[in-house]
């Protein structure tokens, strides 16, 4: 007997809306609230006493391991750093409950845009079970208070598709650009250097990074160099200038990212 492999994926994603693409005012709504969700200002200088940059890094680099083994989407990462940023701007935090607030923002925003969200007990066991379920619930309604229930943020993720909508690209790269776009961006929500651009910010550079990290044939000169920050600029009326500071900041992730992949697979 011929046997066949009937696995399928058993979470059901949707599919972008050609008709939220297509229309202008969806990216435009987007745009117009994107800075209502960002951190009120440097944290580190005037809010937080305790908790430092490289302390900031340390957890998110771990929020970012959990979700990528947890293979969560895309935005869950991101929208919980949101969070985390949002929470640290407002409320003076001790180093002790740093974690704790990561694993929070994790489990409320994979409730937010997982079909299967993470579970406490699941988040507690990667914390060592260092924390409880309980002490997580209870933070849980902490963090909704100071973020006023308010969880439907604007992040970099939710201009992925906008953009690439907008540029004349070959649909086999297509799956690839938004990948490392995709890698960009967590990559990014790692350093607090990114919390104070706004997401079409980060998104637009993150596209572009990955756009020059392909080699596309001569049809598509027009995506190159000056021409593409300015199209990639124009799309979602970022300032050229800004823009190019977020490209030179990409290259350090850039590297550092390869250099993970070298290190991990031998590439």
């Amino acid at each position: 007997m011929e046997l066949l492999c009937c696995e399928v994926d058993s979470v059901r994603r949707a599919l972008p809306d050609p008709h939220l693409l297509n229309d202008e005012r969806v990216l435009h709504n987007l745009l117009v609230l994107e800075e209502r969700y960002q951190p009120a200002g440097s944290y580190f200088k005037c809010v937080q006493q305790d908790i430092k940059p490289f302390m900031r890094r340390m957890v998110a680099t771990w929020m970012l391991e959990v979700c990528e083994e947890q293979k969560c989407e895309e935005e869950v990462f991101p929208l919980a750093m949101n969070y985390l940023d949002r929470f640290l701007s407002i409320v003076q935090t001790t180093k002790c409950h740093l974690q704790l607030l990561g694993a929070v923002c994790m489990f409320l925003a994979s409730k937010f845009k997982e079909t299967i969200p993470l579970t406490a007990e699941k988040l507690c066991i990667y914390t060592e079970n260092s924390i409880t379920p309980c002490e997580l619930l209870e933070w849980e309604l902490v963090v909704l208070g100071k973020l006023k229930w308010n969880l439907a943020a604007v992040t970099p993720p939710d201009f992925i598709e906008h953009i690439l909508h907008r540029l004349t690209l070959p649909k086999d790269k297509l799956p690839l650009i938004r990948k490392d776009a995709h890698t960009f961006i967590a990559l990014c929500a790692t350093d607090f250097k990114f919390a104070m651009y706004p997401p079409s910010m980060i998104a637009t550079g993150s596209v572009g990074a990955a756009i020059c990290g392909l080699q596309l044939d001569i049809g598509y000169c027009s995506l190159f160099n000056d021409n593409l920050t300015k199209l990639l600029a124009k799309i979602t009326h970022t300032d050229v200038r800004n823009m190019g500071s977020v490209d030179c900041r990409l290259e350090k992730p850039r590297l550092k990212f390869w250099k993970f992949l070298y290190n991990k697979n031998g590439i």
